[in-house]
């Protein structure tokens, strides 16, 4: 009997920590998809504070757009704030800005259980026009080359003049990874030679379990990790300067961070939206930048 005591207790200063066991047995249950547990369902009233949270952006954007001399937004900022995020633009950097909406009375509008994304960023490509930027952010069959490794699948399901209809297959990764199958309308509207806007909304947003796997399936929309519930996109175009500058602002809606899991899922839904945004504008410059050098020269 002792000899099993011995045995016993060498076994046990062999075997990791309480703490560490814990942790073992947290990563142990998630595969590198979303983890069943953390299943959040989508409400009512969290799709309607989105709602008005996107119309009054809207309201703002409309405005913004019809100014003399200001189409950009950050052409409407303050000065000295106007001059700075201008000129990290045209310094090849992207300009990042985080955004709140408010309501009549000036309170932020705020999505219960549930987070509201909102950044705006802004790039300056020089050397280029703007039909070849909107020839290239127009190519959705194409996108899963520029965009990657975010975008892994991308296709123009249907164009009828300025409306287009696209699929992507998104890929994210932060602590997790998460895999959705996502239809966008996206509009374009064109204002003059040199300026031209468009509005992108997710029209379905599912995501994916097993992704790639022979019984791959997507989970019940507004049953499922909570992720990404809503997206839309509003791109501002305008060619000035010897080149032409991007902007895009992105409003998403996802999960809020759950009691207990905040180490899991704070990282993925504070931090993807604004690196998500980095990227498009970052990889949409590099993009055009790729083609002016390969084009001949004459």
């Amino acid at each position: 009997m002792l000899g099993v005591k011995q045995h016993f207790a060498a076994t046990m200063q062999n075997l990791p920590s309480a703490p560490t066991l814990a942790l073992f047995f947290v990563l142990g249950m998630f595969s590198p998809q979303t983890p069943n547990v953390l299943t959040a369902e989508l409400k009512p009233e969290t799709l309607a504070a989105f709602g008005r949270y996107v119309q009054v952006s809207e309201v703002r954007i409309e405005k913004e757009l019809t100014r003399p001399g200001a189409f950009l937004y950050i052409e409407g900022l303050p000065e000295p704030k106007r001059s700075e995020a201008l000129g990290i633009a045209r310094r090849g950097e992207v300009y990042m800005e985080q955004l709140r909406a408010r309501d009549a009375s000036g309170t932020p509008i705020e999505a219960p259980d549930g987070l509201i994304h909102h950044w705006i960023g802004a790039v300056f490509i020089p050397g280029v026009s703007l039909r070849q930027v909107l020839n290239l952010v127009e190519d959705y069959d194409h996108h899963q080359d520029i965009y990657k490794p975010e975008v892994i699948r991308s296709r123009l399901v249907k164009q009828q003049g300025n409306d287009y209809r696209i699929y992507y297959r998104l890929r994210k990764k932060k602590v997790i990874t998460v895999t959705l199958n996502t239809d966008h309308d996206v509009q374009y509207l064109p204002v003059d030679s040199t300026h031209c806007h468009s509005r992108s909304v997710a029209t379905r947003i599912a995501e994916v379990v097993d992704a790639d796997q022979p019984d791959e399936h997507e989970k019940p929309i507004g049953h499922d990790g909570g992720f990404l519930w809503r997206m839309n996109s509003y791109w501002r175009f305008e060619e000035k300067d010897q080149g032409v500058y991007v902007e895009v602002e992105s409003i998403s809606l996802t999960r809020d961070i759950p009691t207990g899991f905040g180490w899991l899922i704070k990282p993925f839904v504070t931090s993807i939206p604004r690196e998500s945004l980095l990227m498009t504008l970052g990889a949409t410059r590099s993009a055009l930048e790729a083609r002016l050098h390969a084009a001949p020269q004459k």
